[in-house]
């Protein structure tokens, strides 16, 4: 998999670095409360949510229990629409694809609707390598690309920027993107929404080629889904000649009847609205000239990691995932390190679970993705499709701390040994020898109350990272046997 930023640390190492950005932390405490009070007002609306949620659950297990019986049917039915399906392996491949089909049109510059998926695979910097520019239409994609930022947020990739930050970024650079920000600009949100619209009109209006994702793709019919909010995705999925579509192999559900569910639960657990404001279907290609829609339309399903996913049984839940962000806005971890310190355009809580089974835990950074968390279990409940993310990181841990890193040996993938823990298992044998000799137990608890004024705050070693945010328990003066002895040993001889 494509995607991770380049440079990064290991997750530790950046959300240190981030705590200590007040700024940040701010912006990010406003707008996650704000988001999840909102959702938790229009969730409580529904008395049926429970059950919304239950089927969400079972839909997309029933899908990726047969998702080769559903990809096939929905080639067949995009085929059958006028479109043209593309199948890609891995990121490289899916960049070709889409290169080669803007280059094949003679343009050299395309509008993208906010797509996830064209993040995770980092097609905007090979269309780039190619002399292609690729231009991003949603509010917050704009000023993360503006701002030659990264995003960090699913729902706002722009959450970690303050409106006074927005309008240096428009006033610097929206000159060399396109048409300028209008002199005087100010950093209220009507004056900031209006700057964006006067920018993007122009390249919707000249665009011949659109490129975006999709939240769902119906099998029976071929249809694609985008839901958002601005009306931007709308015009790139409408106004030029050529779409092309790149979504992963998950984004899948069988019939219509199945879409009903999570229009529901999407919009009320993502912006906590209703129903969306906008909700664009289109199925394979326009019949004349004057109607709306592409007349020429190409679908790149990705694989890049899913199947490798699909085949863990307990890892597999992740790819339930509709994008909604709400574990990301209850996360007390998300809330205080940021998007950015997850190193993937797939941050928080299904970050943790998604980046490490998409890419593997070879890097540092995936191999302290499931650490990321309190296990505090808040974004389980808020989820609307119930994965168990604890669960899942859980499981992940387990993976990395037994099987270590995995890399590939010719056609092999080789497990080396865990770094790092040699000492953890030996303290466990010891323990565990201890507690089947309470003599010697409670030899061990004497001595150490005894001894705790000598006791160090922190663990020397390997042990130093445990102790690294947290001191350790203090001993206490009294070994608890000892104390029940005093306290009760002699009403205990007595009867």
């Amino acid at each position: 998999m494509s995607g991770t930023f380049v440079g990064m640390p290991a997750f530790p190492v950046a959300a240190h670095e981030a705590v200590g950005n007040t700024t940040l932390r701010a912006n990010l405490r406003h707008a996650t409360h704000t988001i999840r009070d909102k959702r938790a007002k229009a969730v409580a609306e529904l008395d049926d949510w429970a059950l919304l949620r239950e089927a969400g659950k079972q839909i997309k297990d029933h899908t990726l229990r047969h998702l080769d019986t559903y990809l096939v049917q929905l080639e067949e039915a995009v085929t059958a629409a006028g479109g043209v399906v593309h199948w890609a392996t891995d990121a490289d491949e899916a960049n070709r694809i889409v290169t080669r089909l803007v280059k094949e049109t003679g343009e050299s510059e395309v509008v993208k609707v906010k797509s996830m998926a064209t993040q995770e695979i980092g097609l905007n910097e090979a269309l780039e390598a190619a002399g292609i520019a690729a231009y991003e239409t949603d509010l917050a994609e704009l000023i993360v690309q503006l701002g030659h930022d990264r995003p960090s947020h699913i729902l706002v990739p722009a959450i970690h920027r303050n409106r006074g930050e927005i309008r240096d970024i428009f006033a610097k650079e929206m000159g060399e993107w396109g048409r300028p920000a209008p002199e005087g600009l100010t950093d209220t949100p009507a004056e900031l929404a209006e700057a964006a619209r006067l920018h993007l009109r122009e390249k919707f209006l000249r665009a011949k080629v659109g490129i975006s994702g999709a939240n769902f793709m119906v099998a029976e019919t071929g249809t694609l889904v985008v839901v958002e909010s601005e009306g931007n995705g709308r015009m790139c999925l409408t106004l030029p000649e050529t779409l092309i579509s790149v979504v992963g192999i998950e984004k899948i559900v069988p019939t219509w009847r199945d879409l009903e569910v999570f229009l529901q639960t999407l919009p009320r657990s993502s912006t906590a609205e209703r129903m969306n404001p906008y909700t664009s279907m289109w199925t394979g290609t326009s019949d004349t000239e004057t109607a709306d829609g592409p007349r020429v339309f190409h679908l790149v399903l990705i694989d890049n990691g899913r199947t490798d996913t699909l085949a863990d049984e307990v890892g597999r839940q992740a790819l339930r995932c509709i994008r909604c962000s709400a574990c990301l806005n209850v996360c007390p971890v998300y809330e205080r390190a940021g998007g950015h310190a997850y190193g993937s355009v797939y941050p928080g809580p299904i970050g943790a679970i998604l980046s490490p089974q998409l890419r593997g835990t070879a890097s540092e950074i995936d191999a302290s993705l499931p650490y990321a968390s309190s296990l505090c279990g808040a974004c389980y409940e808020v989820c609307p499709v119930a994965i168990d993310i604890p669960e899942v990181l859980v499981h992940l841990r387990e993976r990395v701390v037994q099987g270590g890193p995995a890399t590939r040996q010719g056609n092999r993938v080789v497990l080396k040994p865990a770094k790092g823990h040699a000492a953890e298992r030996a303290a466990m044998r010891a323990a565990g020898w201890a507690f089947v000799h309470p003599g010697a137990l409670r030899a061990g608890q004497r001595v150490a109350s005894r001894t705790r004024r000598f006791h160090p705050r922190a663990l020397p070693g390997p042990g130093r990272a445990w102790s690294a945010t947290r001191d350790l328990p203090q001993v206490p003066v009294e070994p608890f046997r000892d104390w029940w002895q005093r306290t009760h040993g002699k009403k205990e001889s007595g009867k």
